[in-house]
């Protein structure tokens, strides 16, 4: 499938190819042997994204690097000049949509060091984002997911339902589900209006940000779609969300944002439910995903973890 991916683009012959990640879709690093120049080849799985909602995500990443609000990967058009290529291997019922990037530099923020700088950059880069949201035009036919609280953690849940978490039981399915009614009544009074809900990234953990030398460079805009503006401060703590430093970090990155834009006290307390959300989203995706690497390594640890996390919150707001 990837060697007839690849060729559909004007790419030199001698090239060797891995594959990097297998998440919702599999990204595979791309290499002209000879001249060392590299891609990132994205082969989307079947059925979770439109032809016209990644059309959608490349307008809109295309867009924040062109109005210089942040470093976004670039799509490299095929021959045919489309930056989608369908392939439908043989073996394969169902065609598949591909991409192909320039590959970006730097790495990922290593989150056993300190965080607060990259945090507060992330910040400013994240409200320069959702300015852009709020003003830009989007293009004729743009869809994207809406991620409210049915599609996260209600009746239609986009990465499958937190109760079928790896090792939820029935005391932790009581205490999850609990925690799961206190989120929906303030997510309820907190409302989606246009200056709280809209077009954000949705992922912006670390592993989809790139730090090479003082940028914070944002890649795999795949989750990207309609959702509350704040949710955006949960996510870079993905998978950490239990570490002791993560208040700290939350204070950084809002210092970050609010040296772009101003954020009232109710998007600032609110956080922590967005926190609480993203959780236990994350526990309902390994689950769902279970046959991943990052899903194995997370596991039932993950889940236990979340017990804390919750009770703290329902004292909290509870």
């Amino acid at each position: 499938m990837v060697n007839a991916a690849l060729r559909c683009y004007d790419l030199p012959r001698n090239l060797a190819v891995d594959l990097i990640n297998l998440s919702e879709n599999a990204t595979y690093k791309v290499e002209d042997q000879s001249s060392g120049q590299r891609w990132a080849l994205r082969v989307h799985r079947p059925g979770y994204h439109s032809r016209a909602s990644i059309s959608s995500e490349i307008a809109w990443l295309v867009d924040l690097r062109k109005q210089c609000v942040v470093i976004t990967p670039v799509p490299v058009m095929g021959s045919d000049g489309e930056f989608i290529q369908v392939v439908s291997p043989a073996s394969r019922r169902e065609p598949h949509h591909v991409v192909l990037y320039e590959w970006e530099t730097g790495a990922e923020p290593d989150v056993r060091k300190d965080l607060r700088r990259s945090f507060e950059t992330l910040g400013r880069v994240t409200a320069k984002m959702h300015r852009h949201s709020k003003s830009w035009k989007r293009p004729l036919g743009f869809e994207r997911l809406t991620w409210n609280f049915e599609t996260a953690l209600g009746a239609t849940p986009h990465w499958g339902r937190w109760q079928e978490g790896m090792g939820v039981d029935a005391p932790r399915r009581a205490l999850f589900g609990k925690t799961v009614e206190l989120i929906r009544r303030r997510l309820n009074n907190y409302g989606q209006g246009p200056d709280r809900f809209g077009l954000i990234h949705c992922d912006l953990r670390l592993a989809n940000l790139l730090v090479d030398v003082d940028q914070v460079k944002v890649i795999d805009f795949d989750d990207c779609g309609f959702s509350w503006f704040m949710y955006d401060a949960a996510t870079p703590v993905s998978f950490y969300e239990h570490l002791p430093e993560v208040p700290d970090l939350v204070q950084h990155w809002l210092k970050g944002y609010k040296t772009v834009t101003a954020i009232s006290q109710a998007d600032e307390e609110e956080i922590p439910t967005f926190i609480m959300l993203r959780r236990l989203l994350l526990v309902a995706w390994i689950g769902s995903h279970h046959y991943t690497d990052l899903a194995k390594s997370m596991g039932t640890d993950y889940t236990s973890g979340t017990v804390g996390l919750c009770e703290a919150y329902i004292e909290r707001f509870g």
